[in-house]
């Protein structure tokens, strides 16, 4: 009788291997990749000025959040890929802000998680058209939405966004004259969307509706450049922007200035703008600074917006921007969005030990409580009114935009960027004029301490400027808007940001949703099924 064999006994069971996904990086190497690309953007910026690179410097980044193992993953991967646009695009804030600067990347960095989850919830691993088409919407409208975020001023202010890049193109401003930069900053992020779409879907129908959308979008801005009516010509004014150079003694700065403005006597010059902190006399209270500067509105026969940074009756220190005639201050204007760091500390008592290390500001400067325009007038007597804004405030596309509905014929930026005198802010800084021209449809000027001083036309055009290398007067001739013309952008303001914040606020709440569905579907299917009765 034949003895059947035992049977084998089961191997030992092994625990699983997870195979690590195709072609994707090693989480820590995928990590410090986003970070590296997160310096792709600023080279758009200037002063490498390489405006082509924005409408593809986000897809490196992109394509690593897209082809993260999770969502989880993919929000981490934008983090960091915003911490290293802020660091590479502000570096030129280390002699003010010094160690506090990594600091700020990580948490404005963390704003950028939301662009990486939206990414690689719609574009993982192959997107639909439906899908598609959704992160073209979507993923422009998650970047417009943490632009506006971090620009909100108790944050810092809006400074390296996106749409910035195009400040030397007329035709795509032609965006920011409907919409603002937010406008600028969504047509690039939603091309660079487009692209990342393009090269990497394996289907034809996804890959042709992202080429058509992103001819379109690089259509857009040109075409209505090309459509809307030019801002209506109402006359030229000449303004004399008065740069006297690095010059570190205040009084050496007044004298330096006061020469180049006497200089001008005999010009046909409408209004000459000082730069910001010409002078550090409280015009209140010190009545030969005052009588200089009589005089010298006297002379030229132009009334003169000076820079005051001054220690005022009260104690406080604050900057105004001092418009003078002949008679003596006609108004002034205080400056009410101060730089962080730079003119105060937030939180002081927490991150006061910054001003030890770096040159951030050893005590808070006075802002002032409301903007207001300047009542200037013209060589003739007739009304100019200026929107005087000082340094920073050139950021700010709402203060710009006020001072257009509150009638002001021109802008004019005071400026004093001698601390990053050979760094990539005083490019950086100039171009905002342009761009707040462009959206507001008013010619713009900035004068510059040191430089760049710069006047742009009411489409952003630049018309003259004096480098950071140069000393004195840069005399140019505005054309004039006809006074109550208003842009689109001037009359329905932030649509586009807002509007992107309810887009994004209503995906997030949907997925919330879906997730919370599908979880209850999972615990659902566990339970034991309970007869209808």
């Amino acid at each position: 009788m034949s003895r059947r064999p035992a049977p084998a006994s089961p191997a030992p069971s092994t625990p699983a291997v997870r195979e690590p996904e195709p072609h994707a990086p090693p989480r820590y190497r995928a990590r410090v990749g986003a970070l590296a690309a997160g310096a792709v953007p600023a080279l758009a910026f200037p002063a490498p000025g390489q405006a082509w690179l924005a409408w593809v410097a986000l897809v490196p980044g992109l394509l690593l959040m897209r082809r993260a193992p999770s969502g989880r993953e993919a929000a981490v991967r934008g983090w960091w890929f915003g911490a290293g646009f802020i660091l590479t695009a502000m570096s030129w804030l280390v002699p003010s802000v010094g160690p506090g600067l990594p600091v700020l990347a990580v948490l404005f960095g963390a704003l950028q998680s939301a662009v990486g989850y939206t990414v690689h919830r719609l574009l993982h691993p192959e997107p639909t058209v439906r899908r598609a088409l959704l992160a073209l919407l979507l993923v422009p409208a998650v970047w417009v939405t943490t632009e506006f975020a971090r620009s909100w001023p108790a944050l810092g202010g809006p400074w390296a966004l996106l749409g910035a890049t195009q400040w030397q193109h007329p035709a795509v401003l032609g965006l920011a004259s409907a919409g603002g930069i937010w406008l600028v900053s969504a047509a690039v992020a939603a091309v660079n969307t487009g692209v990342l779409i393009a090269l990497t879907s394996a289907r034809r129908r996804p890959r042709a509706v992202a080429a058509g959308a992103t001819v379109l979008v690089l259509a857009s801005g040109p075409l209505l450049f090309a459509l809307r009516a030019a801002p209506a010509g109402d006359g030229t004014v000449t303004v004399a922007l008065v740069q006297p150079g690095i010059v570190e003694d205040p009084q050496a700065r007044f004298e330096a200035s006061a020469r180049i403005t006497t200089g001008l006597a005999g010009r046909p010059v409408d209004l000459v703008v000082w730069g910001e902190s010409s002078t550090t006399a409280d015009l209140d209270r010190d009545p030969a600074a005052l009588d200089a500067l009589r005089r010298l509105a006297a002379t030229t026969g132009a009334e003169l917006v000076a820079g005051e940074d001054a220690r005022k009756a009260d104690g406080r220190i604050s900057k105004d921007a001092v418009l003078l005639s002949p008679a003596g201050v006609v108004d002034r204007y205080r400056k009410i969005r101060l730089v962080p760091f730079g003119e105060y500390i937030p939180l002081r008592p927490v991150l006061g030990w910054i001003a030890g290390v770096s040159r951030a500001a050893g005590e808070n400067r006075a802002p002032g409580t409301s903007f207001h325009v300047l009542p200037a007038t013209d060589r003739t007597g007739s009304p100019l009114p200026v929107g005087a804004l000082i340094c920073f405030e050139s950021a700010f596309p709402d203060m710009a935009r006020t001072a257009a509905a509150d009638g002001a014929r021109v802008l004019v930026y005071q400026s004093s960027t001698s601390t990053f005198q050979h760094t990539w802010a005083p490019e950086q800084h100039v171009s905002l004029a342009a761009i707040r021209a462009a959206e507001t449809g008013r010619p713009a000027v900035q004068a510059s301490l040191t430089g760049v001083s710069a006047a742009f036309d009411a489409e952003g055009r630049e018309l003259a400027r004096l480098g950071t290398g140069a000393t004195g007067a840069l005399t140019v001739r505005l054309p004039l808007t006809a006074p109550g013309a208003l842009t689109w952008y001037d009359r329905v303001g932030d649509v586009v940001p807002l509007g992107a914040l309810v887009v994004s606020a209503g995906a997030a709440a949907g997925a919330a949703v879906a997730g919370w569905r599908r979880s209850r579907g999972v615990r659902g299917a566990g339970q034991p099924s309970v007869p209808a009765v």
